[in-house]
């Protein structure tokens, strides 16, 4: 299929077919690359200040509130950062614009950014999108406005990073409290996917638990150790249980503040 969207770099009209092979403005991973199968390592220079290129953060402010891993009955393959309504949403690193769509059931209304340095950027749950697939963006230029879209319990930005369309832990990329990059150069290896067996193994286990309406010891015991800016809303989602559930098992009634290091009795 011929793409006869241009985007303008350096003062020059080029077809972004030229760039690059796969462009699909649908699909977040029209790849379908098995990152198992890495032998090499790769590095990715995710800075080149030669060219002008540099690292901005998605968020003026970056408090993580939900990590990459396992959520109760599903994987989350990116991180939560905090926000309000409204917020500004940035690009991370210069790239083009692929994907703006919509996903009701999901990431609400959601960008992809595909980098020059190899790596592609989502941004979840969005109140407005204020660019277009084919636009060419830099970092640190505003792209979205932060909201509560789609499945979601609460305003907040839901990052990925992806390479060859499979989903990195962001925290691998990102120093989030210290605002910034972790090394100006990332490694990539047949290691940084590990993750994947085990997201199959448990979504099979949470499906024959769900089949079977058997919970298991595991589901008996599972407590969560507050972290500053937990909310319950966002706990609950977290392990897929209701906060109702969580306030009856702990005692809570009314309004009440999450302490940091408390423990709640989640299941």
């Amino acid at each position: 299929m011929e793409v006869s969207e241009e985007v303008l770099i350096d003062s020059s009209w080029i077809k972004v077919a030229g760039y690059y092979s796969i462009w699909d403005t649908r699909s977040i991973n029209p790849y379908r690359r098995d990152p198992s199968r890495l032998r090499d390592t790769l590095t990715l220079r995710l800075t080149d200040e030669p060219r002008q290129r540099y690292a901005r953060m998605p968020l003026n402010t970056t408090p993580l509130t939900s990590d990459f891993g396992w959520r109760g009955y599903r994987w989350h393959y990116g991180v939560d950062l905090d926000l309000n309504t409204g917020d500004s949403v940035k690009a991370a690193f210069d790239g083009v614009v692929r994907v703006a769509n919509y996903d009701g059931g999901g990431y609400g209304y959601y960008l992809v950014v595909r980098h020059y340095n190899g790596l592609e950027t989502l941004y979840g749950h969005l109140s407005k999108q204020l660019v277009k697939p084919g636009t060419f963006v830099k970092a640190g230029q505003l792209i979205a406005k932060g909201g509560n879209t789609g499945r979601s319990t609460g305003s907040h930005l839901h990052y990925e990073v992806r390479y060859e369309g499979n989903p990195i832990d962001p925290e691998q990329v990102y120093d989030f409290p210290e605002y910034q990059l972790r090394e100006d150069n990332l490694r990539i290896t047949a290691a940084l996917f590990n993750y994947a067996g085990q997201a199959a193994r448990m979504k099979a286990a949470a499906r024959a638990r769900a089949a079977s309406h058997q919970p298991t010891a595991a589901r008996r015991t599972v407590s969560h150790r507050i972290r500053s800016g937990d909310t319950l809303s966002e706990i609950a989602d977290k392990y897929g249980v209701s906060q109702a559930q969580i306030r009856k098992l702990n005692g809570i009634t009314g309004k009440t503040t999450l302490r940091p290091g408390r423990t709640l009795r989640i299941k």
